[in-house]
């Protein structure tokens, strides 16, 4: 499918910087614009900040200066009433899973289209099939509590992609996984990628973003510097 024509930026840094109370800055003078059906790689080693920077994306961070654009809105201005439609826009991967223990998998999964009012028939229709194709097909009534660390991966990973979101973010996200699922995974965020959406995965895994040679955004020192090897 034909990715649509540059708009907007989907995401928008100017001038960024973040500091947490009166400590140094952890992200300083970030500028960077993510266009429209782009696909990033960010990575820096632990501490360098990549945790923060996709916190400012999926807005439960704000910056400490400069100006933060999401979908063509500026947050620092943007009313608190404004911003649940636009987190809904947004699919996030957290290296700590966030699932609710008390669910299913595939209801942890339907959650968010069941938020969104969609029918319930094809809800489980869409659920099922994603699950199946992670590799969870006969987890699909096995709860967190009761899964592996890969197998809840899995769960999160669906979860955020369920809704083809406009903006997808993923922290680690085949770091509980081995080589084989890892590599299906990221051909799924690839396939979203393809249909649209922007898509930025912070990892440690070198083998994967040679692999697949999306420009990287590499994070040192607080400092982002953006490394494309296809225009080398």
């Amino acid at each position: 499918m034909q990715r649509p024509p540059d708009k907007e930026p989907v995401v928008k840094f100017e001038q960024i910087g973040l500091r947490y109370g009166l400590g140094p800055e952890v992200l300083r003078d970030i500028n960077l614009s993510l266009a429209p059906g782009s696909f990033h790689f960010l990575t820096g080693a632990s501490g360098a900040g990549k945790s923060s920077f996709l916190r400012l994306m999926y807005l439960a961070q704000l910056p400490t200066r400069g100006r933060l654009t999401i979908f063509g809105n500026n947050v620092a201005t943007t009313p608190r009433t404004d911003l649940p439609p636009m987190r809904r826009r947004i699919g996030v991967v957290f290296q700590d899973f966030r699932l609710l223990d008390h669910l299913s998998a595939l209801d942890n999964v339907a959650l968010p289209l069941r938020l969104a009012g969609k029918d319930e028939a094809q809800i489980r229709a869409d659920v099922v099939e994603l699950l199946t194709w992670v590799g969870l097909g006969d987890h699909l009534n096995a709860k967190p509590l009761t899964m592996s660390g890969g197998q809840k991966q899995r769960v999160a990973i669906a979860r955020a992609v369920i809704t083809r979101p406009k903006l997808l973010l993923a922290d680690e996200p085949t770091g509980n996984v081995d080589d084989q699922i890892a590599l299906r995974l990221l051909y799924l965020f690839e396939e979203l990628y393809k249909m649209g959406t922007t898509v930025v995965i912070a990892t440690h895994n070198a083998g994967l973003v040679a692999r697949f040679g999306h420009p990287e955004l590499r994070l040192e020192g607080g400092a982002l510097s953006i490394v494309d090897r296809r225009a080398a």
